[in-house]
């Protein structure tokens, strides 16, 4: 059974108190007031991430296989998630919406033993099918069926248009928009454009083609990505271009996460090698619901000179950029009619100013160019096509849009426990 919005009361009767007994409470706070044009503008599923250590240090006894967070006398979707892949929870996450400086109180109401999962209208999606019960034969994949799965190590023989991987590589999506990157040596991040806040990767791709290419009800592919980055691609800026990362010893892909409020992929690349360079990198792509941002998170070893990212570049745009700052996040980003369908679409990289090395370009692709730390290194990307529910349909809208993202990303919820 499917739970939303549920209210409950402290009153002996609450099926959610019975349920679960046991509670805590703990309080966000929405630090900022943002406007646009005068008006007050609402912070609309915000994310919020909470640690489950801290959940453990306030309440030994809590149980991730039975509880549920109240706001407002409401139920919040909520979901474990497990991102280091290594078989324990790391966090819960849940999203909320605020008003201008708004401190909400949350309940965690639990159960200290048993298993009683909340189930919650699905507003995120990750995935990867590949085919099975056929064969290899020149590189190209005869026969078989797709079959979705939690983990591929890339065989050999896959290449570009193997027709082995439903659309080339793993999809996720949230309810505004949908990305998959190819997963070969190509490792470029293309756009599903939605015209549905419904989940739709599961029904794209299952005649083994590209008809993905051609508008359906739910939307399209709408980028040409080519030989560029894409949006929002990793790759190592050297010999004056952004190289992407294209030879390597070998390559996996998993699911981390495919849950209603949250879905991340893991892409674990093993040799690396651009110049004289070899370098091991662990990719993790996630999604959380109600956005348009993907935050990818890179760890790479072999103290590389750089990583870049960036943005195809296509006719009939007009190109963006925050206002300057000194810290936080700055954004690079396109507007125009450069979808496939020739209908509007904008498009972002979303950074940290400290990361910055510069804000370049090559023949292909505006790239921002970046400085790990430590090996680590987190952006965001997103695309906003006009034909989204709601979408956005001007250069202005979308730069609002932006400024608002870049208000909301400096100034992060407070949690206190």
């Amino acid at each position: 059974m499917t739970y939303w919005g549920c209210s409950t009361t402290d009153e002996a009767g609450d099926p959610l108190q019975q349920a679960y007994p046991e509670a805590f409470t703990l309080s966000v706070k929405n630090p900022v007031t943002i406007e646009i044009h005068g008006v007050k503008q609402p912070r609309s599923d915000a994310e919020i991430i909470l640690e489950m250590a801290q959940i453990k240090a306030k309440a030994p006894e809590f149980n991730g296989d039975a509880f549920v967070i109240l706001a407002d006398g409401k139920e919040l979707p909520s979901q474990v998630v497990e991102v280091d892949n290594d078989g324990s929870a790391d966090h819960i996450v849940c999203v909320a919406d605020f008003t201008g400086d708004e401190t909400k109180t949350l309940t965690v109401r639990y159960a200290k033993s048993g298993e009683m999962k909340r189930e919650y209208p699905k507003r995120t999606q990750a995935e990867l099918a590949h085919k099975t019960g056929g064969k290899f034969v020149d590189r190209k994949y005869e026969g078989g069926s797709f079959q979705n799965v939690q983990y591929l190590h890339v065989p050999p023989e896959h290449t570009d248009h193997s027709f082995y991987i439903r659309y080339e590589g793993p999809g996720w999506e949230s309810d505004k928009v949908g990305y998959r990157f190819y997963l070969d040596w190509r490792n470029a991040i293309d756009i599903f454009g939605k015209k549905t806040s419904d989940m739709v990767l599961q029904n794209v791709g299952l005649d083994g083609f590209d008809s993905y290419h051609e508008m359906s009800g739910w939307g399209m592919d709408i980028l040409k990505v080519g030989d560029a980055l894409g949006i929002g691609s990793l790759a190592m800026w050297h010999a004056g271009k952004a190289q992407r990362v294209a030879q390597t010893d070998s390559v996996t892909c998993a699911i981390i996460a495919n849950g209603a409020v949250y879905s991340q992929i893991q892409t674990k690349y093993f040799g690396w090698r651009v110049g004289d360079g070899a370098y091991n990198v662990v990719s993790n792509l996630s999604i959380t619901a109600g956005s348009r941002l993907t935050r990818h998170q890179v760890e790479i070893d072999g103290n590389p000179p750089n990583l870049c990212t960036g943005i195809v570049k296509l006719d009939s745009t007009e190109l963006l950029t925050s206002p300057e700052s000194n810290d936080g996040w700055a954004y690079l980003a396109t507007y125009g009619k450069q979808s496939l369908a020739n209908d509007k679409l904008g498009m972002a990289v979303v950074y940290r100013q400290g990361d910055l090395i510069e804000v370049t370009e090559d023949e292909l692709s505006h790239v921002v160019v970046l400085r790990p730390q430590n090996g680590q290194l987190t952006y965001f990307f997103l695309g906003a096509w006009e034909k989204e529910p709601n979408g956005i349909k001007t250069a202005e809208e979308f730069e609002a849009y932006l400024n608002q993202t870049i208000a909301e990303l400096n100034a992060p919820l407070a949690i206190t426990m």
